[in-house]
């Protein structure tokens, strides 16, 4: 059978060496399907990985991407379960995709779904989600790095990083803070605690070595070191609430809303991120806001004087740290 296999796949390679692409395709799909029919899963699997490789290296993306497409369908119906071999063929594939192909967005959905379905990570493989990041940082596609970094591995945090602080030297020097939080803010929000405070290291430590003139004061303690930025109070604060976070303190982070209330009000993108963290880590709910009208409607229809009462939120309690890497 191995043989046989390799005799189709030298076929069709063949055509693409002609530069029959569109038949080659063709056939591919039809050789697959018999086998997936047979439900030979091994067969139809390496017929179409070597194939849509082919014509992805011969630069067919939109051929080479559609076996890709029907591979991941294959994985699917065969329940294969993400490890080495079946990620290591998507991502051989997904890295010889050129940057602007359309099917490419397809491909990387299809496979993130199939990972989140059979694997052990709701959201998607983390390795998977970090080549796809790590592409799209390379080619500047800011906010599809961002979704795919922020669920990665251990690696994703610096790559992500890495990113936005060379978006930030494109900018204005005092908007620092805020390139800063779009990795910190969302890393938090996904409970990983231990890459918000990676990302904050190290765009302070660049920020810090690549601007000398800029005044910078360093704060040890027994348990961790801060640096203060005099004329950045928003990135103060990023280092301060992840400071507080990790002691757990509540009246630490309402005191420090309270000192950079200012500030805060003016990034008006952080007011519904900093609302859940301080529930998330902080079991800080926030006041319900009366409504004037459903207050009187209450009245008026036997709920009493008041407003209607709302099921009471619980806090999620503070994610461990190690969670998501």
């Amino acid at each position: 059978m191995a043989s046989k296999v390799h005799r189709i796949v030298a076929r069709l390679q063949e055509k693409i060496t002609d530069g029959d692409y569109y038949e080659a395709q063709q056939q591919t799909r039809v050789a697959a399907s018999r086998y997936i029919k047979a439900q030979n899963w091994p067969a139809a699997i390496d017929i179409l990985a070597n194939v849509a490789q082919s014509l992805l290296k011969a630069g067919q993306g939109g051929s080479g991407g559609d076996l890709c497409v029907m591979m991941v369908d294959v994985y699917r119906q065969a329940e294969l379960r993400p490890d080495s071999a079946s990620k290591g063929r998507l991502l051989t594939c997904l890295r010889l995709f050129d940057g602007d192909e359309p099917t490419r967005k397809r491909f990387i959905t299809e496979m993130m779904g199939w990972s989140a379905r059979f694997g052990e990570y709701p959201a998607g493989d983390p390795e998977l989600h970090h080549v796809a990041g790590s592409l799209y940082a390379e080619e500047h596609e800011t906010y599809e790095a961002e979704r795919h970094l922020l669920l990665g591995t251990k690696d994703s945090p610096e790559v992500l990083l890495n990113m936005e602080y060379t978006w930030y030297k494109e900018g204005d020097a005092h908007l620092a803070p805020h390139y800063a939080a779009r990795a910190i803010l969302p890393y938090l929000l996904v409970g990983n605690v231990r890459a918000a405070n990676t990302c904050y290291r190290l765009f302070t430590s660049a920020l810090s070595s690549e601007n000398t003139g800029l005044g910078v004061q360093d704060v040890s303690s027994a348990s961790s070191d801060i640096r203060i930025f005099p004329s950045l109070p928003l990135l103060n604060f990023l280092g301060l609430l992840l400071l507080a976070i990790q002691r757990g303190a509540p009246e630490v982070y309402k005191g420090l809303v309270s000192k950079y209330a200012t500030q805060i009000n003016e990034a008006e993108a952080w007011a519904e991120p900093l609302e859940m963290i301080a529930e998330m880590y902080f079991s800080i709910t926030k006041p319900r806001q009366s409504n004037p009208l459903m207050d009187m409607m209450s009245g008026l229809f036997g709920g009493g004087g008041g407003a209607p009462q709302q099921p009471q939120r619980r806090g999620l309690g503070a994610p461990a740290p190690a969670g998501l890497d």
